[in-house]
């Protein structure tokens, strides 16, 4: 798909991962297309409601993501895919994290409501030297 990697490189992305889940619960059906609609949720920085159907229902996704995440399986996952490299040690940071601000904190009113009349500030010192 996006990625460009090579079936070889799949076969070992998707040992990596299988290996770092955790033996409970359902496996899940496709890890393939699940870890690629976790790297076009990334790379296109859309909402999980925006997957594209060709990745399965949205809040499956999504629930499977919340679920492996809690359960620190994407933890394993990075740092078991580190230690088969050679020139992970050169690797300063792996995050793609994206932080929004809440709604109201676009237009919020802040700041003093105290305001000064123009002739007091006309007649005011300057307060600082």
């Amino acid at each position: 798909m996006l990625t460009r990697m090579t079936d070889e490189d799949w076969a070992v992305v998707l040992e990596v991962f299988v290996a770092a889940r955790s033996r409970r619960g359902d496996k899940g059906r496709d890890d393939r297309r699940f870890l690629e609609a976790l790297h076009f949720f990334t790379v296109h920085n859309i909402t999980w409601r925006a997957l594209p159907a060709e990745f399965g229902k949205w809040n499956t996704v999504w629930k499977r993501f919340w679920r492996l995440s809690r359960a620190g399986v994407f933890e394993a996952f990075f740092e078991a895919l580190a230690s088969l490299s050679r020139t992970a040690h050169l690797v300063q940071m792996f995050d793609s994290t994206v932080v929004r601000a809440h709604v109201s904190a676009a237009g919020a009113k802040g700041g003093s409501t105290r305001r000064l009349w123009a002739a007091r500030v006309g007649a005011s010192r300057p307060r600082s030297t």
